[in-house]
């Protein structure tokens, strides 16, 4: 057994062809310098929780990825963020929906799992606790980008639908979902954390599988540690996340083996697309997914890092 960190920044329709070559290097140095940082926590004995929060903590705050500043816009030009967080150790866990004023959903999610007696809570009540426990704060337009402005004028020009950052025909500089981290510590201990932006387009009011815990986001010592990236209404309808674990627990399946079926036959039975990542109490990893791409990469303490977008 070896402390390592799994992260994701999204999964999707993501082209070759389409992705110039100073792009696909600008991703995969923010992928390696997130996944470095995790191992130094790691080799110095930090938690399993603590090396999560601090890996989607850093997605939050690079604008390539749909998490934090350079979250997508709903229909109405607004943004709304959802993160959750699972510790492997105690089941404990706290997530928070549709925030506007939290500059790190995800340290909010944390906050709620460690100074509240609830798991979840929404909008103003986050925003209320993460003041009470000093979160830095910020403006509602501190999260947007240029880029993303002009892909929601993109989606309501055309259909005026609602787009996954993993739907064609966007620009694939933009494709780019929820993010996540999982890892295994010294000590054994795995945990979890998840955190988007949303979809572009979307309702005010809507919420997909990143802060639900058991569909975006779990974690047990007894099995797994899960982040989902993707389609969130189909990872909801399966509970993804907990599914790999119900397999590993109950059917004896390995990481690998659970991962697989869940990412390459129960989400795509329903006609949705994405991936995740996982590892399990014995330092082994997975990151399957059935789009063409996922912005993923992993390093087990003291090794050299691995990051990659395509197959």
């Amino acid at each position: 057994m070896k402390p390592v960190i799994v992260i994701h920044g999204g999964a999707g329709a993501l082209t070759r062809q389409a992705m110039s070559p100073e792009k696909e290097l600008r991703y995969l140095a923010a992928l390696q310098d997130i996944i470095c940082q995790g191992q130094r926590l790691l080799t110095a004995g930090a938690s399993a929780l603590d090396v999560v929060t601090e890996a989607v903590t850093m997605l939050e705050d690079c604008p390539l990825f749909n998490a934090g500043r350079g979250a997508v816009f709903t229909h109405q030009g607004t943004h709304e963020l959802d993160a959750s967080i699972m510790d492997g150790r105690t089941l404990e866990a706290g997530s928070v929906v549709g925030v506007q004023r939290i500059r790190h959903p995800i340290q909010a999610a944390r906050k709620v799992m460690e100074h509240s007696a609830h798991i979840m809570f929404t909008a103003a009540g986050a925003e209320a606790l993460a003041r009470e426990q000093g979160l830095e704060m910020v403006e509602p337009d501190y999260f947007s980008t240029d880029e993303r402005y002009q892909q929601l004028l993109a989606a309501q020009q055309g259909a005026g639908k609602v787009l996954l950052d993993h739907d064609a025909p966007l620009d694939p500089e933009r494709k780019f979902g929820t993010v996540g981290a999982v890892a295994l510590d010294a000590e054994g201990n795995l945990a979890a954390a998840t955190s988007t932006g949303g979809m572009t387009n979307k309702q005010v009011g809507r919420v997909g599988d990143s802060p639900i815990l058991g569909a975006g986001c779990y974690a047990s010592n007894r099995t797994v540690a899960v982040s989902c990236t993707g389609t969130g209404e189909t990872f909801m309808r399966t509970l993804a996340a907990y599914d790999v674990a119900a397999m590993m627990e109950y059917g004896g399946l390995s990481l690998e083996k659970a991962a697989d079926r869940v990412v390459m036959e129960k989400i795509t039975s329903l006609g949705g697309s994405g991936g995740l990542i996982a590892v399990d109490g014995q330092g082994n990893i997975a990151l399957p997914f059935n789009s063409e791409g996922m912005y993923r990469g992993y390093g087990y303490a003291d090794d050299k890092p691995v990051v990659a977008i395509y197959r």
